[in-house]
């Protein structure tokens, strides 16, 4: 009979619709269990289901496909312009830039691009918010489908999605332009101000200001932006609005370590996964002299399909390891009320 009953809860666990964390003993125990290892559950679960991550890459590609056509377009036309519609780098004078002279090479591209700035500048000014625009309608429908794959007891919540995910646009925005200010700053010091004073720029020191701060930027990125993907979870949850999405995804309670826990992780599978890329494509460069430029560019090609695949299959696991965990907190009891919000 206890066998039975074992195998029973067993099966009910494995045909969870939502892939819940749970107990032996049929508990969640959310306190008992840390992010990483319902995370480690959740990755083998959106195995299962490659479904997922299928609409996932679905949605992604449709973007990033016309994305890539429409920026392709003008770039070449920009460039014709630039080169006197030769398309030849050398009008540019990026033809013999080398590792040997960096200050020369330096020279070099900032000469180009005050040359392309002004085009670029021109073009970019309807093209990033027409991209921004439809980035975020096209992913906020996606990420519906999506979530309501792993769940289909989730609320379609579209235009409440479009809000959030302009917030969440709005902040990144401003952590790039914090990491800009860095790498301006960081060139200031190691570069132009050695190079003001007569001496000679300090590489060492522009190269670790960049790698450190682009790290710890990362890193703070990953400790907050958590908020943001569970933002449209508590939407599609509770049906909340946007201003209360967001308030709410501040008042988690003990669920708020596991999420940033689950995002730090993510973090670093990012940077190996962009690690594990490099590799590979620098793998073919040592018998460059036996392989062709074609056979070169179609191993590059499938290096960075295999990089854009998986950063979706671990997109779509963060989604499923934030929606499982909180219903093994909504599996401990009634729903709470906290600062008047009800989640």
């Amino acid at each position: 009979m206890a066998k039975g009953d074992r195998k029973q809860r067993r099966e009910k666990t494995e045909e969870a619709p939502t892939g819940q964390v749970q107990r032996a003993d049929g508990d969640s125990g959310s306190n008992r269990v840390r992010g990483t290892q319902s995370f480690v559950h959740t990755m083998s679960w959106c195995w299962r289901h490659p479904s997922l991550v299928g609409l996932e890459v679905l949605w992604r590609w449709i973007f990033g496909s016309w994305a890539l056509w429409l920026v392709g377009r003008y770039g070449l036309r920009i460039f014709s312009a630039a080169t006197g519609g030769t398309r030849d780098v050398a009008r540019l004078g990026l033809d013999q830039l080398t590792v040997t002279d960096p200050m020369g090479s330096v020279t070099k591209l900032a000469g180009a691009v005050a040359l392309l700035l002004p085009m670029v500048l021109q073009v970019a000014r309807w093209m990033v918010p027409l991209l921004l625009l439809v980035w975020v309608v096209v992913s906020s429908i996606g990420r519906t489908v999506v979530l309501r794959r792993a769940d289909a007891l989730l609320e379609a919540r579209p235009v409440t999605l479009i809000g959030l995910q302009v917030v969440r646009v709005l902040a990144l925005g401003g952590s790039f332009a914090i990491w800009f200010a860095l790498m301006v700053w960081a060139g200031s010091t190691a570069i132009t101000e050695p190079l003001g004073r007569g001496g000679e720029p300090n590489l060492v020191t522009y190269s670790a200001l960049v790698i450190v701060g682009t790290l710890a930027l990362f890193t703070l990125w990953a400790v907050v932006s958590w908020v943001f993907a569970m933002a449209p979870l508590l939407a599609m949850l509770r049906g909340l609005g946007i201003l209360d999405s967001l308030r709410a995804g501040f008042h988690l309670g003990a669920l708020k370590m596991k999420l940033v826990e689950v995002n730090l992780v993510m973090g670093i599978v990012k940077i190996a996964l962009l690690v594990l890329a490099l590799v590979f494509s620098a793998c073919p460069l040592p018998f460059e002299s036996v392989t062709t430029q074609e056979f070169l560019t179609w191993w590059w090609a499938g290096v960075t399909v295999f990089y854009l695949v998986a950063s979706d299959f671990f997109h779509v696991t963060r989604l499923v390891a934030y929606l499982q965990l909180w219903r093994a907190v909504e599996a401990r009891g009634p729903v709470k009320e906290e600062h008047g919000i009800p989640w």
